[in-house]
């Protein structure tokens, strides 16, 4: 039999030992399998160790040792129900496995999402496994920014949020509802019987934002945009990206026919976006911010485009090209499907329950009574209280936003004195937490007991059938307490 290093050589097809070339190649390769092994081992340690301090959270039972719970909740009723279920059965939190080796800490209690909502954002960033998909499209804006980067551009930011920059768009969302309107009396006189709500109001809500935010019409919701049907495409392809673990590599998934239309989509998008600010800035050049500014006064509108153009931070330092292209497609993007989705969902709540839907068209209506055009103003937004609750507690019922994540770089320890390991990945349920009995009793019952018209009824639990032993100052989260969203403490009318 061979020694060792003359038989190691043999089986590497080296000549022998005693050459220094392969002696070097034998020593390289021993220390790369060592660092390799010593990794591995390391890796091994640290999971088992995860795991230990983890077994101090309650998880659901598996589907099996390989998949752990992906495959569990699906994007359907079915799937809601079953994570309704998970919030009667544990409380507050559990863990789920992504997988053999994933991790995921589902919180959904206000008192054990508190610590890490509070936390810096060095200490919980946000977690990038399913905000990356979108880096492409939106770039680096509020949405996906943080640390200080985040902290600059929103307070840049937050003067196009002043409700006299806002007081103007109320116009304009009339006018892109007037169309819906007109389009759907039209649609139901040539004899359909069936209309795709959400399709409809999502050209809505984009037909507004693109107005607001690049003072352009482009009629899309009675003729094709090229610009609207990217942005819808964008938004499934993100979708189907995530429900497809194979695509989550960006080397496999730019191969793919999905691939080459998403970046195909996202150069539409940014051609269009890129195109506008570069005639504003022009425009600003030409005519200077003073001009500039009295002319915009003149149509009293002052759309967001503007606002990004002449946002300065404290040293003086504009916004550039790429930062305001990635803030208007942030906002083109978390605009219209969100809001979409909760108008769709108000109306489908209010056509379960006729007698209140009756309530507030006469509520309406008494608010519009002897007004010519019959129009809702900025003034008006604050006189619709029982419309106000209905609006509440639709979102409580169907948030628009399901959940966030967030990444744990330090331990962070929870009232009740457990501790989530540093290195988790912590998904805080929006939905959960609206549908915890433990917050919210009875948290299925809505909008049929409102004609018990409760004094003092219009607080923040919106239109639960019983106030809250406990009440918690923001169980209707985010609304209450996410630093990051700028209309959250607006009239949920004008959200």
């Amino acid at each position: 039999m061979l020694p060792a290093p003359k038989w190691l050589s043999h089986q590497l097809g080296l000549a022998g030992p005693e050459s220094g070339f392969s002696s070097i190649l034998l020593l390289a390769i021993l220390a790369l399998g060592t660092w390799i092994l010593v990794k591995g081992l390391i890796c091994v340690q640290r999971y088992y160790i995860n795991c230990q301090r983890l077994r101090c959270f309650p998880q659901p039972p598996l589907r099996n040792w390989l998949f752990g719970h992906l495959g569990m909740v699906s994007s359907t009723e079915e799937g809601t129900l079953f994570l309704q279920q998970l919030s009667r059965l544990f409380g507050g939190v559990h863990i789920c496995w992504m997988g053999p080796f994933i991790p995921v800490v589902r919180l959904y209690h206000p008192d054990l999402i508190s610590p890490l909502l509070k936390a810096s954002a060095v200490v919980a960033p946000k977690d990038k496994f399913f905000y990356s998909f979108l880096e492409p499209w939106l770039g680096d804006g509020l949405l996906l920014s943080e640390g200080d980067k985040w902290s600059q551009h929103r307070r840049m930011l937050t003067p196009a949020f002043h409700f006299d920059i806002l007081k103007p768009y109320v116009k304009i969302f009339n006018q892109s509802a007037d169309i819906m309107h007109a389009k759907w009396k039209r649609l139901c006189a040539e004899g359909s019987n069936y209309l795709d709500m959400f399709e409809h109001i999502s050209l809505m809500t984009l037909d507004s934002l693109q107005k607001c935010i690049f003072s352009h019409n482009s009629n899309c919701q009675e003729k094709p945009s090229a610009y609207i049907s990217a942005i819808l495409e964008l938004s499934s392809l993100v979708v189907k990206r995530y429900n497809q673990p194979l695509l989550h590599w960006d080397a496999v998934y730019y191969l793919t026919s999905q691939g080459q239309h998403f970046s195909r989509a996202c150069r539409l998008v940014h051609d269009f976006s890129n195109a506008v600010i570069q005639d504003r800035r022009q425009l600003l050049a030409q005519q200077g911010t003073e001009v500039f500014l009295r002319d915009k006064g003149k149509s009293k509108t002052i759309d967001f485009i503007d606002v990004l153009l002449l946002a300065k931070d404290e040293d003086g330092k504009a916004l550039s090209d790429k930062d305001i292209q990635a803030e208007a497609d942030t906002f083109m993007f978390e605009g219209h499907d969100t809001t979409a989705s909760g108008i769709s969902w108000v109306l489908y709540n209010l056509a379960q329950h006729q007698e209140h839907q009756d309530r507030c068209r006469q509520e309406i209506q008494e608010l519009l009574k002897d007004r010519q055009p019959e129009e809702i103003e900025w003034d008006d937004l604050a006189q619709m209280p029982f419309l106000t609750m209905c609006i509440k507690e639709s979102l409580r019922l169907h948030p628009p936003v399901g959940m966030v994540s967030r990444y744990c770089t330090k331990d962070i320890q929870l009232p009740d004195g457990r501790i989530i390991p540093k290195g988790n990945i912590c998904l805080i349920s929006i939905l959960g937490t609206h549908y915890n009995p433990s917050v919210w009793p009875n948290p299925e019952v809505s909008l049929s007991i409102l004609h018990r018209n409760t004094p003092g009824f219009m607080t923040q639990i919106a239109l639960t059938s019983i106030t809250p032993k406990r009440f918690h100052p923001w169980p209707l989260y985010p609304s209450q307490l996410d630093p990051g969203t700028a209309l959250a403490r607006t009239s949920p009318c004008l959200r």
